[in-house]
């Protein structure tokens, strides 16, 4: 499991951090202007002893030469790359004796480029190169830059402006809020999913049968009882404890940067490959294929499990984690993914609810044996489980999808196209629990227990209360899933879809623009740091802000900014800060919309978790205590006043 772990945390950090990996080329590099717009970028490196750098190859297909790709959209290369020198000819083995041409030493490149449009003071970028060693040592090079270009103008501090003077967030106006209340999900909650989780898990094929095969191992090989409930406890301890470590590699990951969870559980290309690998999971649940970890993974674990002696016990809860992915894999999956925007310890809030709701049978199991002969016997209705995991696989699948598409705009699936996904996996689900649908391993003529039926009559239900949500009506607002389609404004109906939909409906996006608008109004600002794949701040929007009380007193007394933290799309070139310096000391590219709100979060209010709500007055001041995910109405309603009681006591 910890290999399972850390192998997504490499996956994370390939495609959400922006540091690079060692480098065998050192490059410096400079830039000289040519003309307007124009400049000419200049590097140079000393390859290391025994290695040659490769040059321009056309003849061998997937070798490129050293090249500059600038990290700017309005900076487009012109011309050739030229080197300083010609390339020496040789027999390259690592090619199969191809003649290649190569070069060794120091070299020196210069690229010409054209900027259009705003010109930054500094341009980044990177320098890719290809080298070789000898028979059979092959390494690809990729080496950031950084240049000053002469003339180039900094971002506008009054666009991009970040840290906000004006505000203490320990010395509010009015002391009023819950301070502790900023988390999107608190540590129980996170918790108690994570042990409902490891709940479902206990009731999947992998899983179940091992229960009393494990504990009889125990109570067999144990001298007397009070040895059989010692190793048993530490069994259950064990399982416990693997699934707490795969936590570990987050918290250190956490360390780069506040904002980093955030980052990857929006991150677009990763929640199309979660998409991918959960329709994987949902493919192989229906029983079209097996999947399983490579056997001599468990081979390895399960050899170390006879010892006898702690390691030994350790090894056999190690084994029980292995050779039960295929079954609990895509149950963590969707803990893992849907913990990360919270943070590490609400990852390890969760992956201690499930390491303990499977840990806990094999204890329990083993200090009482008598109640294994309660447990119902194993048998088709395991694959029943199995396969109705594999339509909720497919449902959460989607919603990785969606979070893709809403942070990146693409419009693949609207509100009523991903409800409309959703009637057709829950009628397929009714289908199969009817026995209408048939899958692998069911055939003609089974029958139908009771159960399964009343699971079919739940299915058809909720299948029938989705379909509202793909008309253009009030009853379009599907409570029981609030956050988790996409929201009213991303319609196939148009912007002007706000049925069901509170204050999103006037809500401005911009912060200059609403504190202007609050100097003008005399009113206070409430802030919302939202996100587009954020479920709780859809919840808010939906239940919340729909009330009348809270509709009407937002609407008449504050001037309601939505600020989206995961918004992919780039800010103009003016506005972007290069190297910004952040409290703790760290430098950071704000690039993107999201990137500027999230950063603005961070370093005024010191929380990266979204909701967050913030009342600030027209000079910027905190008028009382932030607050997070709040889903009473009444108790939102009375910070509200709070706000505005601050905000009327000191103007």
């Amino acid at each position: 499991m910890k290999k399972i772990s850390l192998a997504i945390v490499a996956l994370v950090a390939c495609i959400v951090a922006s540091a690079q990996t060692d480098s065998l080329l050192k490059w410096q590099t400079e830039a000289k202007k040519t003309g307007d717009g124009s400049y000419e970028l200049v590097a140079r490196a000393t390859i290391p002893a025994g290695w040659h750098v490769y040059g321009n190859n056309p003849t061998q297909e997937g070798l490129d030469a050293v090249k500059f790709i600038p990290a700017y959209e309005n900076a487009k290369l012109s011309g050739e790359i030229v080197f300083d020198k010609t390339p020496a000819s040789i027999t390259d083995p690592i090619f199969e004796n191809k003649k290649l041409y190569v070069f060794t030493g120091t070299i020196e490149i210069r690229q010409q480029v054209k900027i259009t449009g705003f010109i930054p003071a500094t341009l980044k970028g990177s320098i890719t190169a290809n080298l070789g060693k000898g028979k059979d040592q092959f390494s690809p090079s990729e080496f950031p830059f950084e240049v000053t270009l002469e003339g180039g103008a900094a971002a506008s501090n009054t666009n991009a402006q970040i840290k906000l003077a004006s505000v203490d967030i320990n010395k509010p106006l009015q002391d009023c809020g819950k301070k502790n209340n900023v988390a999107g999900n608190g540590l129980w909650s996170i918790f108690l999913l994570g042990f409902l989780g490891g709940l479902i898990a206990l009731l999947t094929p992998c899983v179940f049968p091992m229960i009393p095969v494990t504990v009889s191992f125990f109570t067999k090989r144990a001298a007397n009882r009070k040895q059989a409930i010692k190793n048993g406890a530490l069994y259950g301890f064990f399982i416990f404890l693997i699934y707490l470590l795969a936590s570990v590699p987050f918290h250190v990951l956490g360390n780069v940067r506040p904002e980093i969870f955030n980052n990857i559980s929006t991150n677009s290309w990763l929640n199309v490959v979660f998409f991918i690998i959960f329709i994987f999971f949902a493919i192989s649940f229906f029983g079209y294929f097996e999947l399983t970890l490579p056997s001599n993974i468990a081979s390895k674990a399960d050899a170390k499990s006879g010892l006898g002696s702690l390691g030994g016990i350790f090894f056999m809860a190690l084994t029980l984690a292995i050779v039960s992915f295929s079954c609990t894999g895509p149950i963590l999956g969707s803990l893992l993914v849907g913990s990360l925007s919270g943070g590490a310890w609400q990852l390890t809030s969760g992956l201690a609810g499930f390491g303990l709701a499977l840990a806990l049978p094999f204890a329990l199991f083993a200090i009482f044996p008598d109640w294994l002969q309660s447990l119902p016997k194993s048998g088709g209705w395991l694959d029943t489980v199995k396969k109705i995991l594999a339509f909720l696989e497919l449902a959460l699948a989607f919603k990785f999808l969606s979070n893709a598409d809403l942070v990146m705009h693409w419009g693949l699936l609207k509100r009523e196209v991903f409800i409309g996904v959703w009637i057709l996996i829950g009628s397929g689900l009714t289908l199969y629990l009817f026995g209408i649908l048939r899958l692998p391993h069911d055939y003609e003529g089974m029958k139908i227990g009771k159960g399964r039926k009343a699971l079919g009559v739940l299915a058809l239900l909720f299948t029938l209360y989705l379909i509202p949500g793909v008309t253009q009506t009030r009853c379009a607002n599907l409570q029981l899933l609030s956050g988790f389609p996409p929201p009213f404004s991303y319609s196939i109906y148009g912007k002007d879809n706000v049925h069901g939909k509170g204050l999103e409906a006037n809500v401005v996006n911009d912060y200059a623009k609403a504190l202007q608008m609050a100097k003008e109004q005399n009113k206070p600002l409430l802030i919302d740091f939202t996100g587009w794949a954020c479920v709780n701040c859809r919840k808010m929007e939906e239940n919340v802000w729909t009330q009348p009380a809270v509709y009407n007193y937002i609407k008449e007394n504050y001037i309601l900014v939505s600020l989206y933290v995961d918004d992919r799309q780039n800010l103009s070139p003016e506005q972007r800060i290069n190297n910004y310096k952040t409290n703790n000391g760290d430098t950071k590219d704000i690039i993107t919309i999201g990137d500027k709100w999230a950063t603005f979060e961070a370093e005024n209010f010191n929380q990266t978790t979204q909701p967050l709500y913030v009342l600030l007055d027209n000079k910027q001041r905190l008028l009382n205590n932030p607050v997070g995910y709040t889903p009473d109405a009444s108790e939102y309603h009375k910070w509200l006043k709070c706000g505005k009681e601050a905000f009327d006591k000191n103007k």
